[in-house]
Parts: C-alpha cells; structure tokens; sequence
C-alpha cells in the first residue's frame, strides 16, 4: 500500500513530522504556502493540517479529490466547513485536549489580575504611584463563577478554580448531566441570579455569533467580572462598552477579539479598542490563551494519536 500524503499548511512545532512518519505518512510541509499554491497542490494529498491561515470552505474542499481528512491543531473548527467535508465523507479532528490546560491557567490568570487589580497596580507603581487602597483587591474565594460551555476548556478552569474555594456553576445548552466534583450543571436563569463572575467556553456557530451581548448580560443580578477566552465574535464589543459604562460588567479580561490581529481592525472597531485599551476595568492579552510553549508540542501529540485510530488502525475506511 502507498504511504499516505499529508500536507502542513501551517507553522506547527516540528516533532509534527516525526510523530506522522511514524505511522509512514509521507508529509509535505508547507507553513510558507499561499491559498493559490494549496488550491493547485491538494488533489494530490489525502491528509490535510491546519491552523488558521485559511478558511476550509467548499473551494477548498472541491480541489481535495483525495482527502481524507483534516485535522486542525487547536480546538475551534470555526474556519472549517464541517458539514460539507462530512458530506463528502472526510474526517474532521481537532486537539482541544491539547492546550486546555494551558488555556486553563491563563483563564486563572486573568481572573486574579482584575481581582486583585494587578496589572493597573503594577502600571501606577512604575510610574511612581505607590496608592495601597487605590490597588486593594476583591479576593477570588468565596465567589460563585458561572462557566457558559462546559466542554475540555470549561472543565479545565473549573478544576483549578475549586482549588480557591469557588462555587463553580456551568450551563451548557448542548449537555446534560454533566455535573462533577468540579462544577454543578444550572439553568440558564440559576446563572442570571446567582454569578458572580462569568467565564466564556463556546465555539463560534451561526448561533454564538454575538449572542452574549447587552441583553444578555442585562439578566444578571449580580455586577460581574466577564473572562473571554473562547472567540471574540461572541461577544460584541460595542455592547460591552455599554456594559462597562453602565457598570453591569465591573472588569472585562479579553483574549480575543471580534477581528485579529489588530492590524484588521476597520475604523469602528479601532475606537472601541481603543477605548478597551485605556479602561482600567480590562485586561487584554493576544489570544494566548491555549498557546504556551508545552501546548505548541502536545498539539502534535493529540492529533497524531487521532489520525492514527482514524487511519492507521482502519477506523476510517
């Protein structure tokens, strides 16, 4: 039997390539390669690996006679056309099993810095600025946190959160039963009443696309601390704006955006980053929150391991 072809049209850490010769696929790696260059090459390969240079629509998926799958190297499928490739009968795998730890401490992170007012303390004293009370922090313990998304991602954070004496909450319109010695499965509107802090866990769908926006975060009772680190288009930032002016959401740590890089930004957008930037009330970090040097490897190692129960041990005919 021929070795079978797969291309790498993204940079990925290099044990990638040994980990699949391996299991004696050929592999092509291209992380330099534009849209036109993958378009003329991909009939020829029937493995495909992604990050997130380009979208894998049906123009892509139409050139790939011979694919027979495609694997994305982090956890969001929301660049790739997954009803269509399944249609066409080719598999589709992800690796969130790969950086939620990662993204787990980075959540941690954010949540202590707005606490504890680290980053805008940190800020004053550089500048000379010693102001104790200014900087006092609110303490985490004791606090209920609402997860929305109680997938590899949400139950991650939820783990290390019960370890500061949290009572953690999780809806998720999609599971049930799910709760665990780490969070307690609600009702949408147990959340609205009882949170104090909200942490984001979705994919970006048709239906996420700005769903948690002014209306929404309108039904809490209590003032909250909001953490995003799921997809910034969930959550419009002109409604958090809002929010913020209205004191509804009293700290706001961001590790996405509504477009990246922020060179992208168009106009509108550029001044609500620009008011988020001067808020002493936000936190924003680069969407690094699944990206530490230990992910960038266990990525390959998560993705390897599918490929080959989908490919090597004939799961996938």
């Amino acid at each position: 039997m021929a070795a079978q072809k797969c291309l790498i049209i993204d940079q990925m850490h290099p044990s990638i390539i040994g980990l699949l010769e391996q299991d004696s696929f050929e592999v092509d790696y291209r992380p330099s390669s534009t849209r036109k260059e993958i378009l003329g090459i991909l009939p020829a390969y029937q493995g495909l690996i992604v990050r997130s240079k380009t979208p894998i629509d049906r123009e892509l998926i139409d050139r790939a006679t011979s694919l027979r799958f495609v694997a994305r190297a982090g956890a969001g499928l929301d660049i790739i056309d997954t009803d269509y490739l399944q249609s066409r009968k080719i598999a589709v795998i992800n690796a969130p099993e790969g950086n939620r730890d990662t993204l787990a401490e980075h959540a941690v992170g954010l949540l202590l810095n707005l606490s504890h007012k680290i980053n805008y303390s940190c800020g004053q004293v550089r500048q000379g600025i010693w102001d104790r009370e200014a900087n006092r922090g609110a303490e985490v313990m004791g606090k209920t946190v609402g997860l929305i998304g109680y997938g590899f991602m949400g139950m991650a954070f939820a783990k290390r959160l019960k370890s500061f004496g949290c009572e953690v909450l999780a809806y998720d319109k999609y599971k049930q039963g799910f709760s665990d010695q780490f969070a307690t499965e609600v009702t949408l509107e147990t959340l609205w009443e009882r949170a104090q802090i909200i942490s984001l866990h979705v994919p970006l769908t048709p239906e996420t696309l700005g769903f948690y926006n002014f209306r929404f975060f309108s039904n809490f009772k209590h003032d909250l601390l909001v953490l995003n680190t799921a997809r910034g288009e969930i959550l419009p930032l002109d409604d958090l704006v809002k929010l913020l002016d209205s004191r509804r959401i009293t700290g706001a740590a961001l590790d996405v955006l509504s477009r990246e890089p922020i060179s992208k930004l168009s106009d509108g957008q550029q001044d609500i980053y620009n008011y988020l930037t001067t808020s002493d009330s936000v936190l924003l970090t680069p969407h690094v929150g699944g990206w530490s040097h230990e992910s960038y490897e266990r990525i390959n190692q998560v993705l390897v391991s599918k490929i080959r129960q989908l490919v090597v041990d004939g799961r996938l005919s």
